[in-house]
């Protein structure tokens, strides 16, 4: 048994989508980021940089892995999918996951973060995330001209990684039409029942504009 804790966030979902791929059994603990609950002694004991996610693997002794690229990693491993054991592709699978990670995920989120809950719009600040986020897109698009999907021909943790991402673009001011080999992917991924079901855990919080600025700018504190 996997115990997921976790939000409704691009990284929260990304190990959602790969639990429900491997099909392996788990449970989510939704922790609430408006009440801090990822802060608390007993969270920060499995995660001590307090950030979702995070995975404790009852099978395994309780074992505890945080950083979602690193569960990605874990349980690729441990179900023997969609990570391919062949060196030089296991390498494209890694190469694809830390772009993800340290390129669109970081650069993506401050485009969000100023242009949207900043208390001061500064043009500087927006402009640049959001040059750099485009270009980050137009590498991927380039690559899935080539390829089918990130790592080549196979679905693998590398599009579990990034397509969270892709799916709330638009909320930081990014249009993915303009990038035509990357919308193809982002449809043909949305179109796996387990990507439709694992985008959804937890589900999205349903409240008002007001109310959702308000938690993000606590949540920024």
């Amino acid at each position: 048994m996997i115990h997921l804790y976790t939000s409704p966030t691009p990284n929260g979902r990304k190990i959602s989508i790969m639990l429900e791929e491997t099909g392996m059994e788990y449970t989510v603990h939704t922790l609430s980021l408006h009440k801090n609950e990822h802060k608390t002694p007993e969270f920060l004991a499995i995660n001590p940089n307090g950030r979702i996610p995070a995975i404790v693997d009852e099978d395994a002794g309780g074992f505890e892995v945080f950083e979602s690229g690193a569960i990605l990693f874990y349980l690729a491993e441990k179900s023997g999918k969609f990570l391919p054991a062949d060196p030089e592709a296991k390498s494209l699978v890694m190469q694809w996951v830390m772009f993800q990670i340290a390129g669109v995920g970081p650069m993506q989120g401050q485009v969000n973060v100023f242009r949207n809950y900043a208390s001061e719009k500064i043009p500087y600040a927006i402009n640049r995330y959001t040059k750099e986020t485009n270009r980050l897109y137009t590498v991927v698009d380039s690559r899935l001209s080539r390829a089918a999907y990130l790592a080549g021909d196979e679905y693998t943790i590398a599009d579990m990684s990034l397509w969270p991402w892709v799916k709330v673009a638009d909320v930081a001011g990014i249009d993915i039409s303009g990038f035509p080999c990357l919308r193809d992917w982002f449809e043909r991924v949305a179109g796996r029942p387990a990507v439709r079901k694992g985008s959804d855990i937890p589900p999205s919080l349903n409240e008002s504009e007001k109310d959702r600025n308000e938690r993000i700018s606590k949540i920024l504190v």
